[in-house]
């Protein structure tokens, strides 16, 4: 868990761009795998479909695992830092409703790789969905339930 030098690093120079694809990797708070649950994992996919739906972001790709998401989008308005603190704060209170739970659900900080216009978009996508592949989850993506993509 990166702490709050770390934290504030992560920060330093993040430029967001309207119109640009970013890559977004956050972990819940101590790495807890709280969507092992299906239905507390779909509580952050209704975030990322609300953010859509606002005309905040254009998702492309995401995948919920136990202990963290990948979310690939197209930046359409506000800052990226502004989204996802929106994401991260409405799942967290849908979360903690749902399950009577207090207090935080997310790292304070998040990852994002802004992809360049020669990086293969569909190569990201795929890394984001086979995700449980590589965490030994499940044996085929489809088996899956916490993901999409624009390309399925």
């Amino acid at each position: 868990m990166p702490d709050r030098a770390t934290s504030h690093r992560l920060r330093i120079g993040r430029f967001s761009e309207t119109n640009r694809i970013y890559l977004i990797t956050t972990n819940t708070h101590e790495r807890v795998p709280i969507f092992r649950d299906f239905y507390l994992g779909r509580l952050v996919v209704w975030q990322f479909r609300l953010a859509q739906y606002q005309g905040l972001a254009h998702t492309l790709a995401w995948v919920v695992m136990p202990d963290h998401f990948h979310w690939l989008i197209e930046l359409q308005k506000g800052s990226l830092g502004d989204l996802v603190c929106q994401v991260k704060s409405k799942s967290t209170r849908s979360v903690n409703g749902a399950t009577g739970r207090k207090g935080r659900l997310w790292q304070t900080s998040f990852h994002d790789h802004a992809l360049r216009r020669e990086e293969d978009l569909v190569k990201v996508a795929r890394y984001v969905v086979a995700n449980p592949l590589r965490a030994g989850l499940v044996e085929r993506v489809g088996d899956y339930p916490l993901w999409d993509a624009v390309w399925v």
